[in-house]
């Protein structure tokens, strides 16, 4: 009998729905798998702003310690929640299929954005959601949320908040009972990666090639490539509020991207067709920085040093 691999996740419900599904396709094509799970920085500073906590691998760190130091084989993980700077000796060796990748409005009686009262409190803890929202309705006001999904839900029919930004996919998987609507890609593009699992391992690992024939969803994967280098162009070692979306056509993406100020008053928004996805995402990163989003990135940078 085949020893079994360990699979390693974070604690929330929704990482270790996700995380079994991965383990339940391993296990169809004859790889044994036993989860793991480790507690990673959200988990133990949960009350805490992801904007004050500000590291890229918030979601993550531990985990790739835990792969480094072979603790695990490998690692499951949100695509969006993944940075674009991998630690060294680690790579995403598979992208599952992707979800719905869009936001949606979770309010207690289901309204959408443009049915929200004036002034209306959303909660949401993402730099990209809140500037994209500030953008479309300059009149709604913002709040902080931290916690897990159900938690975030409880939150806001407590009367927290009028309503919560979630992504589409994690709700779904959660398979949890609540009014949303999805909110348009022309008002908020969503994170690089949104609606895909990422699969990660050590680079010397004998399961990179196994893993990536049971997983790897090859459109998904070529469409988060895109994303992500969009994303690696912009970022420059900082969170900021970068949106973007790709779609496979032939053998090529068409990709839209956006960067906006952290108050949604300036927002620079474009599209770009390209057969090779990392030279895509790239190309349109150049094409906003020089129609003024290095501006905004750069003071983003300056506040932050």
């Amino acid at each position: 009998m085949k020893p079994a691999v360990l699979l390693g996740t974070r604690g929330s419900r929704l990482a270790l729905v996700q995380a079994e599904s991965v383990a339940e396709r391993l296990r169809r094509a004859g790889i044994p798998v036993e989860i793991s799970t480790i507690r990673t920085t959200d988990e133990r500073l949960p009350e805490t702003p992801l904007a004050v906590i500000d590291r890229r691998d918030v979601f993550t760190r531990q985990l790739d310690e835990a792969l480094l130091a072979g603790g695990i084989d490998l690692a499951v993980h949100s695509l969006k929640d993944v940075p674009t700077g991998l630690p060294e000796g680690i790579e995403i060796v598979a992208v599952t299929e992707r979800g719905d990748p869009s936001d949606v409005l979770v309010s207690p009686d289901g309204r959408g954005l443009d049915g929200l009262p004036e002034g209306a409190v959303i909660a949401t803890s993402s730099l990209r959601r809140r500037a994209q929202l500030l953008h479309y309705r300059p009149d709604l006001r913002t709040v902080e949320i931290r916690g897990n999904v159900d938690t975030r839900v409880r939150k806001v029919r407590e009367g927290y908040a009028d309503a919560l930004i979630l992504a589409r996919a994690g709700l779904e998987r959660l398979g949890l009972r609540v009014r949303y609507r999805p909110i348009p890609f022309g008002i908020v593009l969503p994170a690089a990666g949104q609606g895909s699992l990422g699969v990660a391992v050590r680079w010397d690992s004998p399961l990179r090639e196994p893993l990536r024939e049971a997983l790897n969803h090859e459109p998904s994967e070529r469409a988060a490539r895109a994303e992500r280098a969009f994303l690696r162009a912009l970022e420059g070692g900082c969170r900021v509020p970068v949106g973007v979306l790709a779609r496979t056509e032939g053998a090529g993406v068409v990709l839209q991207g956006v960067a906006a100020s952290p108050d949604g008053g300036a927002l620079y928004r474009g599209e770009l067709r390209g057969e090779r996805p990392e030279e895509t995402g790239v190309r349109l990163a150049q094409e906003l920085l020089e129609r003024g989003a290095g501006e905004i990135l750069e003071e983003i940078r300056g506040v932050r040093r």
